[in-house]
Order: structure tokens, then C-alpha cells, then sequence
């Protein structure tokens, strides 16, 4: 593969853009407005200073740079090299039809909604070729959820990722019913070309394999302040303490980013409160309070 186009610069979009390019795949950014570009530039600047910083932690060494960055007869200068090359060739681009035009993969990275993911899949739709492949790297909702509104069903299927990508390099390949076989296994060769190490989920599921275990934790510590049993440093400091984590359930919800899991809590809060594992309508309420506000959990 050559040309992959990423549908959206969030946390995740923007990590995916930048390793994609690192490995030396032209890669592009599709935004949907000069607005959202404004705010992908950061989010690619933040993920570049994070993987300079991991490479000066290799201190030489390149055994110890990385996983998603390792390549053949790499070193820790040529790995800065590359990184600064990615970050300057990354396409921010507003016009969908350029942005798919030759793309032999395209990664949809957008938030947890279904209705403008639905959206999206009918604009690129008419624009994408018999020969181009579309992944998900959505979340929570089931890739079969949108496989006939893509219009190439036997060649959608999801790609997760998790975050920090050159660091945690796991991906989930994830098929649908309809999904061609001989592309589930193309799907798997292109997340090694980017020294992923992806993983198949055997079945469709919601949450994937990682994901099925992170949501519920990541939920109960939000349960745990919105009822009051906790505050955000103690919780924090319960699960850093108890279980020897680098870092605790909001400083991760820090950096996946409080819209997503506002999402998921919206996508939950019609369940009733009576069979309902957590309180899912007033952690959408304190997520949208916040959000609102422009603040974060712990910075």
C-alpha cells in the first residue's frame, strides 16, 4: 500500500496519520472544515513531541525505541529523521473527493456517533473505487452497523487501534459478516507494515477484545465520582497504588479524549436506570459540563 487517507485528526486520527507517514506511506487527513484543521495541527504536534521525546528515552539504543517504530537497521537518528519528515508531510485536506482519490486504504477515525459516522460513509460512498479499502477504528459500534450504507461492504471492516500507537502497538482487526476474507487478511499485512502487532477478533463484538475489558473500567471510575464515592485524585490513586499503573482511570480519559466517551454514555444513557450497570446520563452530564468548559480531568 502507498496512499492512506485518515477521516479525522483526533487523538487517535492524528497518531494514526503520523505513524502512517513515519513508515513512509503518503498519508493524508481528511477535515471538515478550516476549523477542524486548527484543531488537528496540535493533536499532530503533541503525538510528534511525544514520539521525539520516546526516542530520546532510547538513549542511542534502537532496542529500545518503540515497538510501532521499529524498522529494519533502524536507529535512533534515522527514527528522528523520520518522525520529522512525518509531521512535515502529513496532507491536511478539506476536499473528500481529493483526500480518497488513490488512497489503497482508508482509516475512518472519527468520534462515537452514529449518526454523523452514517453520514459519512454515504458522502464517501459514490467516491470510493471497487479496488479501495475502508476500516473503522471506531471504538464501541459494530462495523455491520454501517456495512451497506459504505457501499462496498466486502471491503469494510474495522481497524482499532489502540492509544499512543508507536507505544502500545496493538491493533484489533475486526471483520463483519459481508467482509471479504482476502481482505481481512490484507487489513492484517498493512497494520504489520506499520510494526503493528495487530490481533483478530474471531467474533463481532462491541469493544473488541481490548475495549471490552477498558470501557467498563474506565466507567466505574466515573461512576465512582459522579455518585460521590471518590474524587478524581483518589481514584486515580487507588488504581496507581493498587494495581502498580503508570497512570490512573482520568488521566486516561484525559487523553483518549472526553468527547468519545461522552459519546459512549450517550449511546448507553437510553438504557433504564434500573438495569443500567453505571449512571450513565449523569456521566454524560459531567462530561458535557466539562467539555463545555474546556477542562480536563487532571490538567
Amino acid at each position: 500500500m502507498n496512499k492512506v487517507t485518515v477521516i479525522g485528526g483526533g487523538v487517535l486520527g492524528s497518531q494514526i496519520a503520523l505513524v502512517c507517514a513515519y513508515h513512509g506511506l503518503d498519508t493524508w487527513i481528511w477535515l471538515r472544515s478550516p476549523a477542524s484543521i486548527d484543531r488537528a495541527k496540535p493533536k499532530l504536534k503533541k503525538a510528534f513531541e511525544e514520539i521525539m521525546a520516546d526516542i530520546e528515552r532510547a538513549d542511542g539504543d534502537p532496542a529500545r525505541l518503540p515497538a510501532g517504530l521499529q524498522e529494519p537497521d533502524i536507529t535512533t537518528k534515522k527514527a528522528k529523521e523520520k518522525a520529522r519528515r512525518a509531521l512535515e508531510s502529513v496532507h491536511l485536506e478539506l476536499n473528500l473527493e481529493k483526500a480518497l482519490a488513490g488512497a489503497d486504504i482508508v482509516i475512518e477515525s472519527m468520534s462515537e456517533d452514529p449518526k454523523a459516522k452514517a453520514e459519512m460513509y454515504a458522502a464517501m460512498a459514490p467516491l470510493l473505487t471497487k479496488d479501495q479499502i475502508l476500516v473503522t477504528n471506531s471504538s464501541t459500534l459494530l462495523p455491520s452497523m454501517f456495512a451497506d450504507m459504505t457501499g462496498c461492504p466486502e471491503r469494510y471492516l474495522a481497524l482499532h487501534f489502540a492509544n499512543h500507537i508507536w507505544r502500545n502497538n496493538l491493533t484489533e482487526v475486526m471483520a463483519q459478516p459481508k467482509t471479504d476474507p482476502e481482505v481481512f487478511d490484507e487489513v492484517m499485512t498493512f497494520a504489520r507494515s506499520i510494526s503493528m502487532d495487530p490481533v483478530a477478533v474471531r467474533k463481532e463484538r462491541s469493544g473488541y477484545l481490548l475495549n471490552s475489558m477498558l470501557v467498563p473500567f474506565l466507567f466505574s471510575a466515573m461512576d465512582l465520582l459522579v455518585t460521590g464515592t471518590g474524587d478524581v485524585k483518589d481514584i486515580d490513586k487507588a488504581w496507581v497504588k493498587g494495581a502498580g499503573a503508570p497512570y490512573g482511570p482520568f488521566r486516561m480519559l484525559d487523553t483518549i479524549g472526553l468527547e468519545t466517551a461522552r459519546n459512549i454514555a450517550h449511546n448507553f444513557a437510553a438504557i433504564p436506570e434500573e438495569m443500567a450497570p453505571f449512571h450513565y446520563r449523569d456521566i454524560e452530564r459531567m462530561l458535557t459540563e466539562k467539555i463545555d468548559r474546556k477542562e480536563k480531568f487532571c490538567d
